[in-house]
């Protein structure tokens, strides 16, 4: 039944011709159970459901069981071989394709370790260039802010000196070691420290202002901080699922080619083997009698075919010699006269009653 057989022939044939076929529908079988697991598998990387990765995963099998069935069943022995590879040509191509198609998802499924540890590296190249990309985005802002925090403590640093600096001055004033080196509280130095003072005043206001602008400013950093981390934690999970069909095909690629060549090779063969065992095999009882039975099937329709070329033929002829007998009959001949004068006169009669209405109006 697999392998296409016209079963009640089979059944009256020889053990070596039940055994053949046996044989054929066992490999057309078998590679339909290895197409269902393969696309079980596949299909398991798309839809992460044991349910309707096995749905599916029947169907393609159902599927490529019928192909092979058709394939295998509508290769036909001949005298001539050459007819024969010629009609098993594009049955082998298609047997090409389908041995592809099987073969590549259990050859995932074979090295799958191997897939994983590539898709790992992937990931992992893939993360780094997600974190560099999104910071790309923020660190611009946040190098500009901070640049703008480290300009404030700069004016605070400087304000200080400054301070500083007129403090050292005013005291300098008072031992009399510096200015006007009299030693005392005199007017220069009580201008010197109303400088110090007014200095010290715009120090403190100027501490008050720019620390409130980089608490703020940090403020900022820490918000856009924030916003990076969390647009790496919300892509993180797309990075963690390339693990799909495509992803794996690709991993595979970078395996090495010999094993997953070898690994097609098999399925090539296992797929064209009923082919070629058909090629191969010479004319047996089956197809005899196959054969035998078309033949008969094709005569009896050209008989009947030519029998029905006569029987319209021989009408033909008939109708002619009846057709030419009977325009020699008077009687006919008066007949139909008849008919053609009244159909003159009913014509004549109701163009005669148009133009009445047409004059009339």
């Amino acid at each position: 039944m697999c392998s296409g057989a016209d079963t009640d022939i089979l059944n009256n044939s020889s053990k070596s011709e039940q055994t053949k076929f046996t044989g054929i529908g066992g490999t057309v079988f078998f590679t339909a159970v290895m197409a269902f697991i393969a696309a079980r598998y596949a299909l398991y990387t798309v839809f992460d459901n044991y349910f309707a990765a096995t749905f599916f995963g029947l169907v393609w099998g159902l599927l490529i069981f019928n192909l092979d069935r058709f394939i295998v069943s509508t290769i036909k022995k001949h005298d001539n071989k050459w007819k024969e590879i010629s009609q098993a040509t594009p049955r082998i191509i298609l047997a090409i394709i389908i041995a592809v198609v099987i073969s590549k998802p259990l050859e995932m499924k074979i090295f799958e370790k191997e897939i994983n540890q590539v898709l790992l590296t992937q990931k992992n190249d893939l993360t780094l260039a997600n974190k560099e990309q999104i910071a790309n985005q923020f660190t611009p802002e946040i190098t500009t802010i901070q640049s703008e925090i480290a300009q404030l403590k700069q004016e605070i640093e400087t304000k200080e000196t400054e301070t500083n600096t007129l403090y050292d001055t005013y005291i300098s004033e008072a031992e009399g070691t510096a200015g006007t080196k009299l030693l005392g509280k005199g007017p220069v130095y009580k201008e010197k420290r109303e400088k110090h003072d007014a200095a010290l005043a715009e120090l403190k206001q100027l501490k008050l202002d720019n620390r409130a602008k980089i608490t703020d400013k940090e403020a900022q950093i820490l918000a856009l901080s924030n916003e990076q981390t969390k647009q790496v934690t919300t892509t993180q999970p797309i990075i963690d699922g390339f693990d799909g069909l495509m992803a794996r095909i690709n991993a595979l690629q970078e395996l090495p080619w010999l094993p997953s060549f070898f690994i097609f090779l098999l399925f090539l063969a296992i797929e064209t083997s009923p082919i070629f065992s058909k090629l191969i095999a010479p004319k047996g009882e089956y197809d005899y009698k196959l054969q035998d039975i078309e033949n008969a099937v094709k005569s009896w329709v050209s008989q009947k075919e030519n029998q029905r070329n006569k029987v319209v033929s021989a009408d033909t002829k008939l109708n002619e010699v009846i057709y030419s007998e009977l325009s020699k009959e008077e009687e006919l001949y008066n007949y139909k006269k008849q008919k053609a004068r009244e159909i003159l006169q009913m014509q004549a009669d109701a163009f005669h009653k148009s133009q009445q209405k047409i004059v009339s109006g």
